[in-house]
C-alpha cells in the first residue's frame, strides 16, 4: 500500500533552519505531484508548498515564500522541505501529500497523506 513517512521535525529557535523529508513507497513516485501542508493547534490544515512530478515547477504559500524551499529526488522517492528563517508562527504538524492530478493548494486535491512531523519554533 502507499506510504508517506515524514521526518526531520523538532524544536528550533526562531531564525533557525530545519529540513523535512518525506519518503514515499508503494507508488510510482515520479508520476505524482507532491505537496506540504501544516496544521497548528485549533486551526485548519493549510497549504505550504507544492512541486510537480519533474521538480521543475513549484508554488508556495505567501507566508513561507522566500523562506521555505521544496524539492524532490525521484531516484530516492523523497520530497524535501527546507525551512529557513523559522518563526514561532511556523509551529505546526507538517504533512506531505501526493496527488496523481496536478498539484493543488487544497487538501481535497491530494490522494495520499503522511502522518505528519511536529515542528516547534520557540521565540
Amino acid at each position: 500500500q502507499v506510504q508517506l513517512v515524514e521526518s526531520g521535525g523538532g524544536l528550533m529557535q526562531a531564525g533557525g533552519s530545519l529540513r523535512l523529508s518525506c519518503a514515499a513507497s508503494g507508488l510510482t513516485f515520479s508520476n505524482y505531484d507532491m505537496g506540504w501542508f501544516r496544521q497548528a493547534p485549533g486551526k485548519e490544515r493549510e497549504f505550504v508548498a507544492d512541486i510537480n512530478w519533474s521538480g521543475r515547477s513549484t508554488y508556495y504559500a505567501t507566508s513561507v515564500k522566500g523562506r521555505f524551499t521544496i524539492s524532490r529526488d525521484n531516484a530516492q522517492n523523497t520530497v524535501y522541505l527546507q525551512m529557513d528563517s523559522l518563526k514561532p508562527g511556523d509551529t505546526a504538524v507538517y504533512y506531505c501529500a501526493a496527488t496523481s492530478r496536478q498539484s493543488d493548494v487544497v487538501v481535497t486535491g491530494y490522494d495520499y497523506w503522511g502522518r505528519g512531523t511536529q515542528v516547534t519554533v520557540s521565540s
